[in-house]
């Protein structure tokens, strides 16, 4: 028997709807500004904060939305469509904000959590290190004790995305001083307890507007921000699935546009010669082949992950790290092939700057997912899991 949906449910899905719609135009109306003078997208930010979609991921009993993984992915998506970097941005942030919900079970952390609700906290995470490069499971700064019992840390980051305008960030670090590399805890540390001096600043081809600066962070907080499990059992249970699942809905979004511009320019060339249809007839379904391979690979494994969500046996399992990672390393390079044959496609008005049909942000964007979380690391660290992997799916 089939559950008549209420009224109240309705209203409340509506409601979720019209707060995605409106970020997403408030989104697109600003991605050339954003692009064009590599700055943050305060405005996409701000509208997700009056939705209350940054706290989106935070449970229905700490105030937030508790939204699952495909509810996440899907609003990714359409954001994917209109600006890259505010679904960067918005993608990382919902990542520690799963973790935060997944893994801070403290009294202290269940209240950050609800502050990350009721104030629509951003968050971003410190995760590389020079000297470690994008290994997120190796730390070199440690968590010191301090005498009054609250700790302190330092951080060489080659990176933090969009930190100068988080009100949090997360950071990686060894257990203590005596911890081995690989015995890492994640830390909340409020924007008001850490200091961040910049090293590098953000001039880059693509994702210009996610301000992947560089920065010496430096902290003391209360002890009580560490969360409560290994950072070895946060990344395998959320921060590398949610990452991949995540990151690769937002470059769902921006191969479905591209698709969907070279769609547009060929139905237009063909009904002016219905009688002949034009060459690019060919290329198109040719896309529509990648970009339907690039829909099922992605929208499979977010309901892969959806469905283990609460089996943590499969989660840390070697066989799903595996699928993570062929998630990321696929999706990164089938963005690029899709965004660059819809740009053949449409031609001259795909490759100028300030076209209607221009796909050249788009198609800068798409070259990011490959090299910022760099496809060799994650091809490098899934031959060593399949080295010892048994081969189980």
């Amino acid at each position: 028997m089939v559950r008549p949906v209420r009224e109240t449910e309705r209203i409340e899905e509506d409601s979720l709807q019209n707060a995605i719609d409106r970020l997403v135009e408030v989104a697109a109306q600003h991605a050339f500004e954003v692009d064009e003078n590599s700055r943050f997208p305060v405005e996409a930010i701000e509208a997700a904060r009056a939705g209350s979609l940054l706290g989106a991921a935070v449970p229905v009993e700490l105030g937030g939305l508790g939204l699952g993984i495909t509810e996440l992915c899907r609003i990714l998506e359409q954001l994917g469509r209109v600006c890259s970097s505010s679904g960067m941005i918005l993608a990382m942030h919902y990542i520690q904000l799963l973790c935060l919900a997944r893994h801070g079970r403290s009294e202290y952390l269940l209240q950050v959590q609800r502050d990350c609700a009721s104030n629509q906290l951003l968050l971003a995470s410190a995760t590389t290190e020079v000297n470690i490069g994008g290994d997120s499971r190796t730390s070199s700064c440690a968590v010191r004790t301090l005498n009054d019992g609250r700790i302190e840390l330092k951080k060489t980051c080659p990176v933090i995305s969009y930190g100068r305008f988080a009100d949090a960030i997360l950071v990686t670090a060894r257990r203590n001083e005596e911890a081995v590399g690989s015995d890492q805890v994640l830390v909340y540390l409020p924007a008001g307890d850490n200091t961040l001096n910049r090293t590098f600043g953000w001039d880059a081809l693509g994702m210009r507007g996610t301000c992947s600066e560089g920065f010496e962070l430096s902290g003391t907080t209360t002890a009580a921000g560490v969360l409560d499990d290994p950072f070895e059992k946060i990344s395998a249970e959320t921060m590398l699935p949610a990452a991949h699942t995540l990151w690769a809905s937002v470059w769902l979004g921006m191969a479905t546009q591209a698709g969907g511009q070279a769609r547009s320019v060929v139905q237009k060339a063909a009904r002016k010669t219905p009688e002949n249809p034009p060459p690019s007839a060919l290329r198109l379904a040719e896309l529509e082949v990648s970009l339907q391979s690039m829909t099922d690979l992605v929208r499979s494994a977010v309901h892969r992950y959806q469905q283990a969500w609460q089996e943590p046996k499969t989660l840390e399992s070697l066989q799903f790290a595996i699928s993570m990672n062929t998630l990321k390393v696929s999706a990164a390079d089938q963005v690029r092939k899709i965004v660059g044959d819809a740009m053949v496609i449409v031609g001259i008005a795909g490759f100028a700057n300030r076209s209607p049909l221009s796909l050249a942000r788009l198609y800068r964007d798409s070259i990011a997912p490959s090299i910022m979380v760099n496809n060799d690391r994650i091809y490098q660290h899934t031959s060593t899991l399949l080295l010892v992997s048994r081969g189980e799916r």
